[in-house]
This record gives C-alpha cells, sequence and structure tokens, in this order.
C-alpha cells in the first residue's frame, strides 16, 4: 500500500459530504424564512419584510457588504396594535426605533418586569438573555425597528440554537438601574494615559429621543462636532451619537468593520474610499438609511442641510468592554488624532481637494452656505480645472491597521 492510499476506500460507495466551512449564523437567517437583503446599504424604511414565525410579527435581515464577522442587522415590522411574541436569546441588541410608537416589556431574572414607552428615534437594549416583547400602541400604522446585534459571532461560536434562543443562565448584573428603563442615566467623562481627546459617556437601557439628547463638544473631529457614546444594558457592543453642525462635515476616519451607521436626522451623504481608489463611493444622508463602512476604509459624514445633522453608531466593542484590540484604540482616542501621528483620522489640511469642491456644490443646491472659510480657500477650490481635480485618492500616510 502507497502512502496517502485508503484501504476502506470502495470507488462505488456514496461519497459523505465533508462538514466543512459551515456557517451556522448563514444558516439560520436562511432557515428564518424572512427577506434576507444584501447591499453597501440600505433604506430600512423601505425593505420588504414577511412573515416572522420567531417574532409572531414581519421582518428581514438588512446585512451589509461592511458588516464583518460579528455584527448584523435585522427590521422589525409589528402591524396596527400588534404585539410580538415573548422572546429572549443569548444575543446583544440594540433597537432604534425607525417609525411608530409602542412600548417594550422586560421579565428580570428574579421575576419583576419594567415596562417602558418609545416613539420614533428611541434607543433601547435588551439586557443579556431577558425575555421581552414589543408592542405597537396605536391602530394605524406600523411600527419598524433597527435591530443591531453581535447574533453572527454569538450562533458561530455556540452552534446551538436552543443555547442561544432556550438557555436558562441569567445574568442580573446587566440589568442596570430601575431608572435606566426610564429614560434616566449616568453620565460620566475620561480621557486616557497622555490623550486630550475627552469622552463622554452615558450609561442607561433606555434613551427616549436621540435627536434632543444632550451631547458634548468633540472638536477633534471637526469644528462644532458634538458626541455621546452610550453603554446600553451593561453590554459589549458600543453606540455613540454624533452632531455635525450646518454648513459644515465632519474629518474622515477608518477603523474596524461591523459598525452601522444610521442617520437620524438632517441631510446630506457620506463619502468613503481606500487609498489609491481612483473614485469615491456615495451613500445618500437621510432618516431611514444605514449602512458599514468595510475594514479600514476612510469613510466622512456631510450635512448639507440648513439644520444640525445627527447619525447613529452601533458596533462591537463599548466604552466599558472594547472587546477587540481595535476598539480598545479607539476607545482610547485613536479615531480622533491624526494619521500622522499614529491615529486613524484625516485632517481637513491632509484630504483631497475633491472633497471639499464636491461639498461646495452641493451646498448650492441647498442654498445652505458654507461655514468652513477659515480652513479652506473656498473660491480657489471652485476655480480649479476638472484636471487639477482626477487621479488617484492618496493619504499622506499608509499607517496599517495594528495602530
Amino acid at each position: 500500500m502507497t502512502r496517502g492510499e485508503n484501504p476502506a476506500a470502495d470507488d462505488d460507495a456514496p461519497v459523505k459530504e465533508s462538514r466543512v466551512l459551515i456557517d451556522p449564523y448563514r444558516d439560520w437567517a436562511e432557515g428564518e424564512g424572512i427577506p434576507i437583503h444584501l447591499d453597501f446599504g440600505h433604506n430600512l424604511l423601505e425593505l420588504e419584510t414577511g412573515p416572522w414565525d420567531r417574532y409572531d410579527a414581519r421582518g428581514c435581515f438588512a446585512h451589509t457588504h461592511g458588516a464583518g464577522d460579528f455584527m448584523a442587522n435585522y427590521v422589525l415590522e409589528i402591524a396596527p396594535a400588534g404585539k410580538t411574541r415573548p422572546i429572549k436569546h443569548l444575543y446583544e441588541v440594540f433597537c432604534f426605533v425607525l417609525a411608530g410608537y409602542g412600548s417594550t416589556k422586560v421579565w428580570l431574572p428574579n421575576g419583576e418586569t419594567r415596562v417602558f414607552e418609545w416613539g420614533p428615534k428611541a434607543l433601547f437594549a435588551i439586557p443579556l438573555n431577558c425575555q421581552y416583547q414589543i408592542f405597537n400602541s396605536t391602530g394605524q400604522t406600523p411600527v419598524r425597528i433597527s435591530c443591531t446585534n453581535d447574533a453572527p459571532i454569538t450562533i458561530n461560536l455556540y452552534h446551538n440554537l436552543d443555547f442561544v434562543f432556550d438557555n436558562p443562565c441569567s445574568f442580573p448584573e446587566r440589568i442596570g438601574q430601575a431608572k435606566h428603563f426610564e429614560g434616566e442615566g449616568d453620565h460620566t467623562a475620561y480621557t486616557h494615559g497622555t490623550n486630550t481627546v475627552k469622552r463622554n459617556v452615558w450609561e442607561t437601557n433606555f434613551v427616549h429621543d436621540l435627536t434632543s439628547f444632550k451631547l458634548y463638544e468633540l472638536p477633534e473631529r471637526g469644528k462644532g462636532s458634538t458626541n455621546m457614546s452610550f453603554i446600553l444594558a451593561d453590554g459589549t457592543m458600543h453606540a455613540h451619537v454624533s452632531q455635525i453642525p450646518k454648513g459644515r462635515y465632519k474629518k474622515a476616519h477608518r477603523h474596524a468593520a461591523g459598525t452601522h451607521v444610521h442617520a437620524v436626522d438632517g441631510e446630506g451623504y457620506s463619502l468613503l474610499w481606500y487609498e489609491d481608489d481612483a473614485e469615491f463611493k456615495e451613500f445618500p444622508w437621510q432618516h431611514g438609511f444605514m449602512y458599514t463602512p468595510p475594514f479600514w476604509m476612510f469613510h466622512q459624514h456631510f450635512n448639507t442641510c440648513p439644520r444640525p445633522a445627527r447619525y447613529l453608531a452601533c458596533s462591537l466593542g463599548s466604552r466599558r468592554y472594547p472587546f477587540i484590540s481595535l476598539r480598545r484604540k479607539s476607545s482610547e482616542g485613536q479615531g480622533s488624532i491624526s494619521i500622522q501621528q499614529g491615529g486613524r483620522q484625516l485632517e481637513y489640511e491632509d484630504q483631497d481637494l475633491r472633497i471639499h469642491r464636491k461639498w461646495l456644490e452641493a451646498l448650492r443646491l441647498t442654498g445652505v452656505p458654507s461655514e468652513m472659510g477659515e480652513i479652506f480657500d473656498e473660491a480657489a477650490i471652485l476655480e480649479l480645472p476638472p484636471e487639477a481635480l482626477t487621479g488617484v485618492i492618496r493619504q499622506p500616510s499608509s499607517i496599517g491597521p495594528a495602530v
């Protein structure tokens, strides 16, 4: 017998399928029987939904090319005066209300319940493995909720659906205080080491309205920029809300995959690119739109409307539990430090001239005056000939993802 021969092999025997390259999360999603949408991003208010037995409601998966390995999103749609069936799961989920009014009931490990009411643009988290039920409180219109979650890593780690959806383990330390279900919370601020970037954090389980929630200055991301990070239900997932002033835009930066960016209010667009790309990728900006910047892809948010614009970003790795090294660096402030200083941010003076030119042309259409004249010679940029605004997109440094 030569090396490599199998003495038990039988040319006439059926070939047994190899159990390799299995993706339990993908198999689960495909088995749920609801539409699966895959694109760079989506208008979540317009996605087709279908009957979802697990929730006894309607739903769809809003998968994106930049979601990475850990995070995903699905949309829940609850009929007028309807409700979901009670459900629990071992993955974390952040719920951003896209449309409608309703309430959520949460069963705590000690037998108590918490009920809170919400409306459009509220944000809430379900404490880990607590049973919950969602109600539509009106008889006129459906409710739509964007559910950003870490089901992919959870289901792929355990590949046992009973373990994920019918696990008796409770996590009382994740519940938080009673006030955290009432829209109240606890505010802290921190800096890390010699980094002077100040981060503000709000710990709660429920935010009534992201459009009016108090934000704090974060000038490192652009003049007038404001921000608040959330620790929701003592979770490993992260969320933050940022605001772009009228007549301005944010500085570009890059980070790990899986950050689900939701436009909360205002109008504009985002540009995305890899270094040495020939063109920018553009994604529209208004309430209902959600996308995920792929791994290490520069992205930049632009406000073109006559009022401030806000967005919500959800990702894996909270300020308390960063989870992965890139998220720890973000929590330490690397996302707000120039790439020339070892960070991940592209300063205005280093960006491609086409970026500001495109934004000025967009402002002409909306009639909003630029408030960035102290940074750019805008008249000169508008007068540049077309040949000066072509070529690949280059950055001043090519620092890799180890920072």
